[in-house]
């Protein structure tokens, strides 16, 4: 091993002694290099190979090499290439080799690997790579992907990315993005060619040697594939996906009729097929002519344009009466309605549109249940109060049992100053479970501490504790210590610790804000902090080291602590913690006790 390592060294030796010659790295640093080069090398020869090692060499080199950049540009020196940058190049090339041969199935190594190639233009070498990473990962249709692009687009070779196409498609004859890229890169291939042979005919060159295929020309290729992949992949988003494909392309005409009457046959009742056809409309432009158009003029081809995406929305909203159509359509009108314009009037025209078709898809019971919280927004803005104050009360007629609902219809009350907040709570009560109130239970009580007595609040208070399952409860308890405190003082929040300290399940912050609030107070009594780590200690003793800690700390630190009680605190803390948790006390011990933390 050692000659082996020694021999890799001193094949260093002729690009280090160039670096010194010519003024880009001192003896001094040439010495650091080969001592930190002989350590890794010794790292890399050990019977028990390590990853981190390897990538440690690799990024070392890849250091060394952006250094030398940064020195010949500093000094304007750009001669000796190949017998300095390229030696380390090819040895990274070696490491990645190594390393991708032992630890096979790390992805991550093998694009780092491409990543380099494609730095320094290694087109040979990353040619060798992505053949050696698809015959070991022939899953990964991304990886395919990747390499079939590289072919196209750096080394202009459709040939050879098609290739890879066809290969990759017989591991993964369903892959809609497989298909959706070899699609892209057959259109691409014929824009290419298209260029070309304009340039020949502008040029006025023989085009007798080069063999224009009209069918390549025209996309026949693109076509074949889209007509093969729509025979096996079922759904309307990988025919959206290579129409929005093929219209980057401007003779595709013939193609994207193909695909989208494709669409109108066979995915007819999709939703996302008459979202399309809709939306296709704001494309197709106004009929009148673009020229001497006045702002006026253009707001009113916009509303055209609008009202015919609108027509076909409401036809589609006939034919496929759903949910999912609805929410297209609501979807659609609130992306216009959120556009900016400085005409009032179109603002205005959209709002009116917007809220109608809520209100029609509503009415129809097909408005989904996530779209309420939208159109209740949308209501407030435009100082429809009365009106959502009226969808709000629908909305938790339609969904009973759902939370969100009546939150939602009880956030719009307390936004308006209602003054049937309370009744609202009562209600929503009535339909309720107990699991899962919990968002009610915090609106009703933060509603309540800004609206009503101290009394009544703390009633809420108390009443929500027996109300809520035990899980939820726990948070309840910290707002209620939290609001004790904001409104009664120390001696309050004493009181309701004292009334809830038997009363579990609790939190550890419910503990660790009655020890905060306690070191609050001007006359801080460590028989307090010691009651409620006590008391915190029996319910959270066995998993949490920093509080064990922590209590140490207060009895060192307080002027009524007693240190001698550390080492009891500290055997205690042994016995009851478990396994994982020891050893991070003792370490965490061992610090304090020297000072450290």
């Amino acid at each position: 091993m050692a000659e082996r390592i020694e021999q890799r060294l001193e094949d260093r030796v002729p690009e280090l002694e160039q670096l010194e010659r010519v003024g880009l790295f001192t003896r001094r640093e040439i010495r650091a290099v080969l001592r930190k080069a002989s350590a890794l090398e010794y790292k890399i020869q050990r019977r028990a190979l390590r990853k981190e090692d390897f990538v440690n060499y690799i990024q070392y080199e890849i250091n060394l090499l952006e250094l030398i950049k940064k020195r010949r540009a500093r000094i304007g020196y750009s001669f000796k290439k190949d017998e300095i940058e390229s030696s380390i190049v090819h040895r990274v090339h070696s490491l990645f080799k190594r390393a991708t041969g032992k630890w096979k199935e790390d992805v991550q190594l093998w694009l780092s690997h491409v990543a380099f190639c494609k730095q320094w233009n290694a087109k040979h070498q990353l040619s060798k790579v992505f053949s050696s990473m698809l015959a070991i990962h022939p899953n990964k249709p991304a990886l395919w992907i990747m390499a079939a692009k590289w072919e196209m687009e750096t080394r202009l070779s459709s040939e050879s990315a098609r290739h890879l196409f066809l290969r990759a498609l017989r591991f993964h004859p369903e892959c809609p993005k497989l298909y959706q890229e070899y699609f892209r890169m057959e259109l691409m291939n014929a824009e290419k060619q298209r260029k070309e042979k304009k340039e020949f005919e502008q040029a006025k060159m023989d085009l007798g040697e080069f063999n224009y295929s009209e069918e390549i020309l025209n996309g026949e290729m693109a076509r074949i594939i889209y007509r093969d992949a729509a025979q096996k992949i079922k759904g309307v988003e990988f025919h959206l996906a290579v129409l929005s494909i093929a219209k980057l392309f401007d003779f595709t005409q013939d193609l994207q009729k193909e695909i989208l009457e494709s669409l109108q046959t066979e995915y007819a009742d999709d939703p996302l097929t008459w979202d399309y056809m809709a939306r296709r409309e704001l494309e197709l432009g106004s009929l009148t002519s673009t020229e001497h158009t006045t702002k006026q003029m253009k707001v009113s081809e916009m509303t055209q344009r609008e009202e015919r995406c609108c027509a076909v929305f409401e036809e589609a909203v006939t034919a496929v009466p759903t949910e999912d159509m609805w929410k297209c359509y609501i979807t659609f009108c609130l992306e216009r309605y959120n556009r900016k314009t400085n005409s009032e009037e179109l603002k205005q025209k959209r709002l009116e549109r917007t809220l109608s078709v809520f209100n029609k898809a509503h009415e129809c019971s097909l408005l989904p249940k996530a779209l309420y919280k939208q159109w209740l927004q949308l209501l407030l803005e435009s100082s429809l109060s009365g009106k959502a104050t009226e969808v709000a009360e629908a909305a938790t007629k339609r969904f009973s049992l759902s939370v969100e609902m009546w939150q939602m219809r009880l956030q719009v009350l307390i936004q308006l100053k209602s003054d049937s907040v309370t009744q609202c709570f009562e209600e929503a009560f009535k339909h309720m479970k107990s699991k899962g109130t919990l968002p009610l239970w915090t609106l009703w009580v933060e509603w309540s501490e800004g609206t009503n007595s101290k009394e009544d609040t703390e009633a809420l208070y108390q009443k929500s504790l027996h109300a809520t399952v035990p899980a939820e409860s726990v948070t309840m308890k910290e707002k209620y210590l939290d609001w004790a405190y904001r409104s009664g003082g120390y001696k309050k929040v004493k009181r309701v610790f004292t009334s809830l300290h038997e009363n579990r399940p609790f939190s550890l912050d419910f503990f660790r804000k009655m020890i905060q609030i306690e070191k609050e107070q001007e006359s801080c009594k460590m028989l307090h902090l010691r009651e409620y780590y006590e008391r915190a200690l029996r319910e959270f003793g066995s998993t949490d080291s920093d509080l064990w800690l922590d209590y140490i700390k207060e009895e060192l630190s307080h002027p009524q602590g007693k240190p001698e009680n550390c080492g009891s605190i500290h055997w205690r803390a042994m016995k009851m913690l478990h396994a994982d948790q020891v050893e991070d006390f003792v370490s965490k011990y061992t610090l304090l006790q020297t000072g450290h933390l």
